[in-house]
């Protein structure tokens, strides 16, 4: 069977969620062999292999925490050029993205970015995608060398699968070029104690109609009954109520959990781009005639002031 290379989205060993949904598309295609980079690599092997990994190939190299993108890309094309796999699958994220980019320069092979679904094709793996502002789905594949592809966080389920998982080291070696950027500093970012907004299963977001950053709490109320990550619309960002880190649409993250809700958000196209893959779609809006009912699985007329706290408490009462 085809070995797909997965490339191990990772904290010092903790693996992300996103990589182990990409280890379940993966077993659709073959056999996963996972990629792990950095401080901690060898730690990821237990979680890659209990979700189907059946080999891990793992680096550890100073390069990699402290230089930009470059060494992870000759590292994933070492290990490309050690499996020969039938593909290489990479989790969507900015980095991620800049990751297969530059490996598919590198190997003279086609990119399919965002998928949000993955099959086996007769002519190798075919790949869903939301195109034009997700107004459309498209299907592709990759017709020169072998498929680079980036997938949407929250495309597949998280499945246990286990497998052997047999931990193989790397050789690396870098070029000048991968010395050409250096990181001279790092800020932890602040926690909130919520999921990671393009990651989250469940996203609760406030645009113009909370009417204020005083407001938002009712949102972040919601959300934190659900254990839900909050977002804002683009009219909520730039009226400085939320930050811009937390903008759901075009020129914001997009994202595409299992349950979206959307209060006080009109609906307008830039920020549909960003969450019109979600599974379901919720909506609170005062207006009936707002664009966003015409997207949503469930709509209420209401003022979010009135619905959102019923909301809450009526989770939080379910809960126990």
């Amino acid at each position: 069977m085809a070995e797909i290379l997965v490339y191990v989205d990772h904290v010092d060993g903790a693996v992300r969620k996103p990589t182990l949904e990409l280890l379940t598309l993966a077993r659709r295609l073959g056999e996963p062999v996972a990629v792990a980079l950095g401080n901690g690599a060898a730690d990821t092997a237990a979680a890659l292999a209990e979700h189907g990994a059946v080999k891990v190939l793992t680096a550890e190299a100073p390069e990699f925490a402290e230089y930009l993108v470059v060494p992870k890309v000759e590292a994933l094309q070492a290990a490309y050029e050690a499996v020969s796999p039938a593909a290489v699958l990479v989790p969507s994220s900015a980095e991620g993205k800049e990751i297969a980019a530059r490996l598919a320069v590198r190997i003279g092979s086609g990119i399919i970015t965002d998928a949000v679904d993955l099959e086996a094709g007769a002519e190798g793996p075919v790949a869903t995608q939301s195109a034009f502002a997700a107004s459309y789905t498209t299907k592709s594949r990759v017709s020169k060398g072998t498929p680079v592809i980036t997938v949407k966080p929250n495309s597949a389920p998280v499945e246990a699968a286990p497998a052997a998982g047999t931990v193989e080291a790397l050789a690396v070696s870098f070029s000048e070029k991968a010395h050409g950027t250096k990181v001279t500093a790092r800020t932890p970012r602040e926690s909130t104690g919520r999921p990671e907004l393009t990651e989250a299963a469940i996203v609760v977001s406030g645009g113009r109609g909370v009417n204020g950053a005083e407001n938002f709490g009712i949102i972040e109320a919601l959300a934190d009954s659900l254990g839900a990550a909050v977002g804002a619309s683009r009219a909520a960002v730039d009226a400085g109520w939320y930050p811009h880190s937390n903008q759901v649409g075009q020129t914001g993250k997009s994202v595409s959990p299992q349950l979206y809700i959307a209060s006080g958000i009109s609906g307008a196209i830039q920020h549909r781009a960003g969450m019109q893959t979600s599974k379901t779609i919720v909506a609170i809006n005062k207006d009936a005639e707002a664009p966003i009912f015409d997207l949503v699985d469930y709509g209420v007329v209401g003022d979010l002031f009135d619905v959102v706290p019923q909301l809450t408490q009526e989770i939080q009462a379910r809960k126990g």
